[in-house]
C-alpha cells in the first residue's frame, strides 16, 4: 500500500521559486525510483525530473539548470525545487514513484506561473 501526497503548488510570478514534495507511505524512498511529471491544459503528461535510489538524477531539457529533485531519506520525502519559474512551467505536476514490480502515482498539484 504506496501512497504519495504532494504539497507545494500554488501560484507565483514568472521568475519566482516554487518547492514540492511528495511524501511517500508504505514504503522506503530509498528503495525507489522517484519522479516528477507535470501536465499542462490539452497536452500530454511529460517527465521533469527523475532521481533513483542511488541519487542518480536527470532532467528534461526545458529544465535543467532550473529545477533540481533531491531526496530526504529520515523523511521519506522527495522535493522538486523549481527556480525561475516560466509561464511555460504552468501544469498539474504529479509525484511518481517505481519499484521493480509497481509504480504509483501521487493526486498531483497545480503550478501556476503568471504575473
Amino acid at each position: 500500500q504506496v501512497q504519495l501526497v504532494e504539497s507545494g503548488g500554488g501560484l507565483v510570478q514568472p521568475g519566482g521559486s516554487l518547492r514540492l514534495s511528495c511524501v511517500v507511505s508504505g514504503s522506503v524512498v530509498s528503495s525507489l525510483t522517484m519522479a516528477w511529471y507535470r501536465q499542462a491544459p490539452g497536452k500530454e503528461r511529460e517527465l521533469v525530473a527523475a532521481i533513483t535510489s542511488g541519487a542518480f538524477t536527470n532532467y528534461a531539457d526545458s529544465v535543467k539548470g532550473r529545477f533540481s529533485t533531491s531526496r530526504d531519506n529520515a523523511k521519506n520525502t522527495v522535493f522538486l525545487q523549481m527556480n525561475s519559474l516560466k509561464p511555460e512551467d504552468t501544469a498539474v505536476y504529479y509525484c511518481k514513484a517505481r519499484s521493480y514490480e509497481s509504480e504509483y502515482w501521487g493526486q498531483g498539484t497545480q503550478v501556476t506561473v503568471s504575473s
